[in-house]
């Protein structure tokens, strides 16, 4: 069998994605196949970081919208990432696969600080490493905790799986049928188009670290070992040209 392409990755998850058709909450059959896919990779000898929204309970930019002041929604956000984060740990330890939670948040009782030092020992040890509560900070996305994260451990590759959507279009395939799907991008486009792929702050960040972005689906089963082994799969965002 061929080796994986990626040696350290960072999963990038959506809040409402462990909502499945919901809407709101965590689903456990999606959970568990989220978990099911990380340990296929896990078990290939990758390193993988995973890094969770918190949509599906919390979402800051609404908070601020209804008049709540956007640092405390923003919080809030941040928690709700906590708990999606706890969560995954539980489900991917029912499947035999180590895993720590760090948050930028202090909450000892459910989680370890987030060390940078002691992430990358975590992941080297094989240990699946979920960050947790954002940046730490509030106005910044977990889009671009995800980037901040990649660049900080040295990931190689960011994998951002989407729920029902298999790559980048130039306008919503759910409204456009005749959307055009982009097999390749750089960042550049993504800024000058307004592709919204990622918020403009993460794809700078990804951009000036020079860290490539898979966008791809999560719901077909198998697609996350796909990516790592470098498949063709979805919309590959490329760093500098």
């Amino acid at each position: 069998m061929s080796k994986p392409k990626y040696k350290r990755v960072v999963l990038k998850l959506s809040g409402e994605a462990l909502a499945g058709n919901e809407g709101f909450g965590i689903k456990p059959t999606v959970i568990k196949s989220i978990a099911e896919q990380v340990k296929e990779v896990a078990e290939l000898g990758v390193e993988v970081a995973v890094v969770v929204g918190g949509g599906n309970i919390w979402r800051g930019k609404v908070g601020s919208e209804m008049g709540m002041d956007r640092a405390t929604a923003d919080y809030m956000g941040m928690l709700a990432t906590v708990m999606n984060s706890l969560a995954l740990q539980d489900s991917l330890e029912q499947l035999g696969i180590e895993t720590r939670v760090q948050t930028s948040i202090d909450m000892r009782q459910v989680a370890e600080p987030y060390i940078r030092r002691r992430a990358i020992r975590h992941l080297e040890k094989n240990r699946v490493v979920i960050f947790a509560a954002g940046t730490g900070n509030p106005y910044f996305s977990t889009d671009t905790t995800a980037a901040l994260r990649a660049a900080e451990i040295e990931a190689e590759v960011i994998l951002m799986a989407k729920n029902n959507v298999d790559g980048v279009y130039n306008d919503d395939p759910k409204i456009n049928k005749d959307a055009v799907k982009y097999d390749q991008l750089s960042y550049l486009d993504v800024l000058k188009e307004g592709l919204g792929v990622m918020d403009s702050t993460a794809s700078s960040l990804c951009m000036d670290n020079d860290i490539p972005l898979i966008v791809f689906s999560f719901t077909e089963k198998g697609n996350v070992k796909r990516a790592v082994m470098g498949e063709q799969i979805g919309t590959l965002v490329r760093g500098k040209d």
